[in-house]
Formats: C-alpha cells, structure tokens, sequence
C-alpha cells in the first residue's frame, strides 16, 4: 500500500518549496518531490531560481557592478585604486558558495517544518496519485489528498541558434563563462538577455543584444523604456532593435550568427552567444492522460484566480501558470493554494506584483503602464521626478533616471509606478505596498519621508502628480 499524504508537492522552486512549508506549518501532512541532482546524485532545492536564475545572476550582477564601479566612478570619489582586475574563477566560486548555502537552507527549513522530500521526477497521475521515478530508475506511487504542481520552466532555444557547448549557451550556461568573451552576442532584450549582457559587459566583452521587436522592453512604461536604452547604449551594450537572427554556423572557434535587420541580410562574429528568448512552462511527461488536468493554448497548466486546476484537489502555481514568470508571484502563488487547502480565504492580488530588472541603473515597475491606460480609455495624471534632483543620488553618484507616478484623474488612486534608478528594486515596495492598501497619490504625498534617501524621489513624484512637487519644477497644467 502506497504512502499517503495530505499535500505532494511536485518541485521545489521557488512557489513549490514555499508552498510545501506552508502546507506543513498550517498542519497538513506534506511531501515536496524534487528532481535535481548535485554531480554526486544529491538532492538539491530551490528550482531555477536559486540554482541557476535568480540568485546566480544576482551574484554576477554585484560582482560586475563593483568592478565596474572601480575602474569608472571611484576617482570621483577621490579614491586612487592603481590597476584594477578581475578573477573570474574567484567570482563563480563566489557566486557557487551564495546558492550552496541558501539551497541547504531550504533543505533545512523542510526538516524544521516537516517536510518530507522526495528524490525524482514526478507525474500526476488519475486519482490524485503522484509517480515519481527517482535516478535508479525506481518507480514509486504516492497517494495525496492535494496536489500542487510547480515545475516552473525551461529556456527557450530557438532553431537559428541551437545550444552548441561552449559557444551557444543558454542562461544556464551564461553564469559559467571561465573567461570574459572578448565578443559576446545576446540573442533577446528581454529580462534575462540585458542582465547577462550587463555582467559582461561590464567585465569587458564587446556585447551585442540582437532584438527581433522593432520596440525596446514593450511591455514597461515606455518613458522608461527609452531612457533605459538610452543609458544601456551608453554604457557601451550594442542594441540592435528589428534584427531576427536566421542562423548560426561555428567556424574556426568562432560564431557567425546570421540577422536580417531593416537593411537587410546582415552577419556578426562572436566569440560566445547567449540565447536568451525567453522560457516556456515545464510541463513534459508531467501529466498522464488519466489525470485530468489541462493545459491552455499556449501549453500552461489551465488554472482559475485561486490556482486550481480543472480537477479538485489539484493546484499549480507559478511558471508553469499563466502571468508573469517572477519567483515572488510563485511564492505568493504557493502560500495561497496552501492556504485555501487548509479552508481559509488568502487572494493573491494580480494587480499588484512588482516587476524588476537588475541592470544599472536598475528597473521597475507595479501597475498599469501610460500606453495601457491610453489604450483602455482611462484618463490619468502623471507626476515624475528625476534622480539628479536628489541628494542622496548625487552622494552616491547614481543620478541616472526618474520616478513616475501614474494617478487616476477622478479619483487620484494610484495605478502604477515605473522607476529607472539607484536601487529600484527596493523603492518599488514602497509604491506596491501604497497600492495593495489603495492608496492616493496625495496619501503618498501627506506621508514623511527620510531626509536625505533616495526615496524623496517616489515622495517628489507623488507630489507632481497634484503639481505640487518641492524640489523639482512642476509641469505647467494644460489650460
């Protein structure tokens, strides 16, 4: 008789491994099921994210930027420094240690809560049975009450460019470069492609970002959009907007990627190419035909507001699930299904989830863009204030971009908040938690902010939205 749980798990990513320490915090007997292995056929945690995405990343990021920061900005600072290198070796062992230790932070938290975690792949089979097929090739069936699936999501290779070991790569492979490319080509301008192109970029590759859109991050604010290509391109990234990559051949040890752009037929040599086009849900040999569940048109599993799926007792969450692929939402994702099995009444607010880009300056966003609100008729007003207005900026010598507060013209409820700039990505909390509670433009403005921080800045563009900024000169209203 097989082994029965109130809650299986299937990964143990980001919305799963949460969901499961959930689950077993509210009482619920629970399982988590997870297929990665370490080189020596351990069980690691944490998904994409941790592994190979989010932190990894991350790590590069911060790495890249310093070094960056050494060479260019601290003479300004009156900071003589002499011959700066970087080892990259050091670098990734840096960046290896980071993972190992917040991975085995999670296996330990699963032993704190309870959670028992199971090696292998699995498939959800009919009547809430789960199979999971460990390394050994053993097949093993559990039984579960619940179900919940996040199996998150793979990259996207493209027939163009297929990965090719150490010259075609994808995101994956782009944190393990042993040695700076003296040519990079990124294949994508989104997310991902601009983050890794930044990290080399700053390292001292030559990048290339080819973009098949003929417009710059199509779906944030386009004032934004423009002002981040405007500081990407300075920073010396060679982005190339309408280039559809046709093909790729290795010669001599080098790429020849092959593009058409506006005129015409074009070729680049690189020395390595990033493919980053984005990610599709993970969702093979995951569902057997007896189990119930669908997939939508574009191959993600078919879920309501609440996560469940079309059979009872069968959850999914993030990216394998419609909306943004962002580990925060399937986080959230996870604590809400978890949750509900327990018979409570959590809501994730989909209006509400912030989005971020670590370039730099930095960028992010919550709610509703200008373009989306023309488009939908809704009348609005805008507040903005620049970085260069702002002391502490200056202090930092991080003066590059703005803060724009979009407002509703009837009622001043804010709709959505777009900042390029120092430490965007902790700024946008403040305006994500302004509209979870439903907050004004004015509520933002009566509030007192820190002075000097970087905040004043979200405070000033709130005050414009009324014109009645401080410290910037207001727009002049439309008679």
């Amino acid at each position: 008789m097989s082994e029965k749980f109130d809650v299986i798990v299937i990964g143990a990513g980001p919305g799963g491994y949460v969901a499961a320490i959930r689950c077993a915090q509210l009482g619920l007997k629970t399982a988590c099921v997870e297929k990665w292995t370490s080189d020596t056929g351990k069980q690691i945690l944490g998904g994409t994210c941790l592994n190979v995405g989010c932190i990894p990343s991350k790590a590069l990021l911060e790495s890249s930027h310093k070094f960056e920061e050494t060479l260019h900005d601290f003479d300004s600072h009156g900071i003589i420094t002499g011959d700066v290198k970087m080892d990259v070796a050091k670098m990734l062992e840096r960046k290896n240690t980071i993972v190992k230790n917040l991975t085995g932070g999670i296996a330990s938290l699963f032993k704190a809560n309870g959670v028992t975690s199971i090696q292998g792949s699995g498939k959800v089979l009919g009547g809430k049975q789960v199979e999971v097929t460990n390394n050994s090739g053993s097949v093993s069936v559990y039984d579960a009450e619940n179900i919940v699936i996040a199996t998150g999501s793979r990259p996207v290779e493209i027939p163009p460019t297929p990965l090719t070991e150490g010259h075609i790569v994808d995101s994956t492979g782009a944190l393990d470069f042993e040695e700076v490319p003296k040519r990079l080509g990124v294949i994508g301008a989104g997310v991902i492609g601009l983050e890794l192109g930044s990290v080399w970029s700053r390292l001292g590759s030559e990048v290339t970002v080819l973009e098949a859109q003929d417009k710059f991050l199509p779906t944030a604010d386009q004032q934004i959009a423009k002002e981040a290509l405007k500081q990407l391109k300075k920073q010396g990234l060679d982005i190339k907007l309408k280039a559809r990559v046709t093909g790729s051949e290795i010669k001599r040890g080098l790429v020849n990627v092959s593009y058409e752009d506006s005129k015409g037929k074009q070729e680049a040599k690189f020395d390595k190419v990033i493919v980053a086009v984005g990610r599709a849900p993970y969702t093979e040999g995951l569902l057997s035909p007896e189990s119930g569940v669908n997939l939508d048109e574009r191959g993600f599993i078919f879920v309501d507001d609440q996560c469940r799926t079309d059979v009872p007792g069968i959850y999914a969450v993030g990216d394998v699930v419609r909306g943004p692929m962002l580990a925060h939402k399937g986080m959230e994702e996870g604590v809400m299904v978890a949750e509900r099995i327990a018979e409570q009444k959590t809501q994730v607010n989909y209006d509400c989830i912030p989005g971020v880009i670590y370039t730099n300056p930095e960028i992010a966003w919550v709610g509703k863009t200008e373009e989306q609100l023309k488009n939908d008729g809704v009348e609005y007003n805008v507040g903005t204030c620049p970085f260069a207005a702002n002391g502490r900026a200056m202090a930092a010598n991080s003066t590059a971009g703005l803060v724009k507060v979009i407002a509703d013209a009837s009622t001043d409820r804010i709709l959505g908040v777009h900042i390029i700039g120092p430490q965007a990505s902790e700024l946008i909390a403040q305006a994500v938690i302004a509209m979870e509670f439903g907050s004004s433009a004015e509520d933002l403005g009566l509030t007192m902010f820190a002075h000097p921080s970087l905040s004043e800045t979200v405070h000033e563009a709130t005050l414009a939205v009324a014109g009645h900024a401080i410290h910037i000169a207001n727009r002049k209203k439309k008679k």
